[in-house]
């Protein structure tokens, strides 16, 4: 387990949960850690077999894990790093043993089913081989069965592990004389297939982990770290400080975030950005832990380490999107919950009905029965019974039901990531479909976010200050002017405030200066007219100079504009900046409503303006004066450039690229509600089919397990389509 955020409000866990089956066990152990005092919203995705917790302070580990252990499952504190692998080597393993018994034993069965071959001592070779694969190769879902019984409720295995087993039993009572006909075989049949799921499932699950894999042994374990006496010595990187000095050479992986301060060289940031070519650094550039230096030897200052690096960011927010769920998963969770107590409710009535009123169901099923493409056996009360019985419950496991919504999401996210998106908040990939109204920030939205001042004025005097301000300010505007400006070192601020959309203001003795939102435009009559956005220099409130900037739009905005437009999304620019200068780039990116000197405020308030007329709103941006009309928004998408806070109040980060991730973010959201729609429907009309007719007695437990396992693997591939909805199918981690 482990704590990934910490603050005075609340503490957030993220940890793996093993043992889990189906829906039903993870919403058993949702509903545990929603019990636990101090819990305030918990959520547990099968498909990861992940769990995410958000507590109140003095929450503590032990009692999350004793509340999942009480619920017949296991928290795990230290994940060996390639247990997805060894979980599938299990799976692969238990499928070809099963596989070696099954398809021999199957095949006599057919023989005699259809040819009327009967091989000899066939009923104990089907008693000794089908012990062997139903407890033996099968023994992880007799135990999954075990433990939910023990603890009071049922899960798929349940099913799986009752219907076999009873199976089984039919052929012991079949050879000891009773009028019961053999299905032995077909337990060895439902495990067979149900572990052929199991190894799909697995390769699945080990697929969606790749992300974090990846990730992690992005990061190197150990940095060169320069000594006192000028050699350097190789240390763990949880032994690194801030402000430590660390020498990287060619061909080896940054290991922290931090800024060189000697040296030139080219940084591979492809895994981290998706930009394919070495990005060029030298001193003064900023660098991230994990990108590969390519050629130079670099010399770097430590400004992040531990969970404040990048790379600790993006595993928790790829961890906190693993551990949630859509609300229609929640729903078919509710729904699976009650499946299987109903399924076995129905097998055991139909046998009862059958053994209790077999002449008048043998009289009114048997015209139906004869006409059947497979034989049929409903010769006695007792044998109807068994065959009623196991034909129910082979038909409704492994519940296509419960794969439906899971493996869509999981197949979703990884086509997410590779389309340079990172999915927070699950719920997003239900809502996005919906959209119609997208109301989009300039800078660093639909522009790089990558400023430049073409024309500045200021006194000489007032230098220290505009840098001891803006030096402050993580805004890109502000790392413009500094650039501008140039290093002038100045005395330590009385008091310093950044205001969202206004700018930064500092104190010295009785002297104030502001950096930011210029009063009055035209007083800077030689840059009023430009297409620029205007910074102003303030004095005790008296403008003393300005600083005119230019920020290039995306190469990507006027398409993107243009296909959300034909997605039916209607978009609006909404800025700080004044009419010139967002009227110039709105007209450039194809936005005919645009929205000028926009307050933080205002932002917001547009966000509901547009929800109070009915409009379903994605809001993007990638600054602190965004973050409340992220939030707000139906769906709020961040650039993962941006401000911290932006990135945490968005439900969506754009990791690479810029407007065109949107779109692919919405189709990838259509095709997974589509998909997800067709596995529900197509799940429910199967049983709502199926079910009815096994427990007549019309469908033989053979064409049940081959009609369970077509809907299961017409679940899989379905889900797989969703692969493909972006159109660029580069790896971002």
């Amino acid at each position: 387990m482990e704590e990934i955020k910490k603050t005075e409000q609340e503490i957030k866990w993220n940890f793996r949960v093993l043992g889990m089956t189906c829906t039903t066990c993870s919403r058993i152990v949702e509903r545990a850690l929603k019990k636990v005092p101090g819990v305030i919203f918990a959520s547990v995705n099968l498909a990861t077999e992940s769990a995410f917790v958000l507590a109140e302070p003095g929450v503590r580990e032990d009692s999350l894990e004793a509340a999942v252990k009480k619920s017949g499952y296991e928290i795990v504190k230290d994940v060996p790093a390639d247990l997805d692998e060894m979980r599938y080597r299990e799976a692969r393993r238990n499928l070809i043993e099963i596989l070696v018994i099954g398809i021999p034993l199957s095949f006599l069965m057919l023989l005699h089913m259809f040819f009327g071959y009967h091989f000899p001592w066939y009923g104990s070779l089907e008693i000794v081989f089908g012990a062997a694969a139903i407890f033996w190769c099968g023994r992880k879902t007799i135990s999954g069965a075990w433990i939910a019984l023990r603890h009071g409720h049922t899960n798929m295995d349940s099913l799986i592990a009752l219907s076999a087993a009873a199976s089984w039993l039919t052929a012991i009572f079949n050879i000891m004389g009773f009028a019961i006909p053999s299905f032995g075989t077909v337990g060895v049949m439902i495990m067979m297939l149900h572990l052929t799921g199991r190894y799909i499932e697995s390769h699945l699950r080990d697929r969606a982990a790749k992300q974090v894999k990846t990730l992690l042994t992005l990061q190197p374990r150990e940095a060169r770290v320069m000594g006192d006496n000028g050699e350097t010595i190789m240390v763990p990187i949880e032994a690194v400080k801030p402000e430590t000095i660390m020498q990287v050479n060619p061909g080896e992986r940054i290991p922290l975030d931090g800024v060189v301060i000697e040296g030139k060289s080219g940084v591979d940031e492809s895994l981290l950005t998706g930009e394919s070519l070495p990005v060029a650094k030298s001193e003064g550039s900023e660098v991230t832990g994990g990108a590969l230096n390519t050629y130079g030897i670099l010399t770097i200052r430590t400004t992040k380490v531990g969970e404040d690096t990048f790379l600790s960011k993006m595993l928790e927010l790829v961890r906190e999107a693993q551990g949630g769920k859509v609300p229609l998963q929640a729903l078919a969770d509710r729904l699976t919950l009650k499946f299987v107590p109903a399924v076995i409710g129905l097998a055991g009535l139909s046998a009862a009905a059958w053994y209790f009123f077999f002449p008048q169901l043998h009289a009114l099923i048997a015209p139906l029965a004869a006409m059947m493409p497979w034989p049929t056996n409903l010769s006695t009360p007792a044998g109807a019974a068994a065959y009623a019985f196991i034909a129910t419950l082979v038909i409704a496991c492994p519940c296509a039901l419960g794969l439906a919504t899971p493996l869509a999401l999981v197949v979703s996210t990884g086509e997410a990531s590779r389309a340079g998106l990172l999915i927070r908040n699950a719920e997003a990939i239900q809502t996005l479909k919906d959209v119609n109204f997208a109301i989009l920030d300039k800078t660093g939205t639909i522009t790089k976010g990558e400023p430049k001042v073409t024309k500045w004025q200021a006194p000489e005097a007032a230098l220290r200050y505009i840098y001891a301000l803006e030096s402050n300010s993580g805004h890109p505007l502000a790392r413009a002017v500094t650039e501008a400006v140039g290093i002038h070192p100045a005395d330590r601020a009385d008091s310093l405030t950044e205001t969202p959309g206004e700018g930064v203001t500092g104190k010295w003795g009785d002297t104030e200066w502001f950096v930011g939102r210029t009063l009055d435009r035209s007083r800077w009559s030689d840059a009023s007219s430009l297409a620029v956005t205007l910074v102003e220099v303030r004095r005790n409130g008296e403008p003393v100079g300005y600083f005119a900037i230019t920020d290039p739009i995306r190469e990507d905005s006027p398409s993107a504009i243009s296909e959300l437009k034909k997605m039916g999304v209607t978009p609006m620019m909404a800025t700080g900046d004044a009419k010139e200068t967002a009227l110039s780039i709105a007209k450039e990116a194809g936005i005919e409503d645009v929205r000028w000197e926009v307050r933080p405020e205002d932002k917001l308030s547009l966000v509901h303006e547009a929800q109070s007329e009915g409009r379903r709103v994605l809001m993007g941006g990638d600054g602190i004066n965004d973050a409340a009309a992220l939030k707000g928004a139906e769906v709020g998408i961040a650039m993962g450039g941006g401000m911290d806070l932006a990135v945490d109040s968005a439900d969506i980060v754009i990791m690479r690229g810029g407007l065109s991730r949107i779109v692919a973010a919405i189709k990838i959201s259509s095709k997974t509600w589509r998909v997800i729609r067709e596995n529900l429907f197509g799940a429910f009309v199967y049983n709502i089919i199926a079910i009815p007719m096994a427990m007549a007695g019309l469908l033989h437990p053979i064409a049940a397990e081959f009609a369970m396992a077509a809907s299961s693997i017409t679940v899989i591939l379905n889900s797989l389509r969703i692969a493909g909805s972006a159109e660029n199918k580069k790896e971002v981690f």
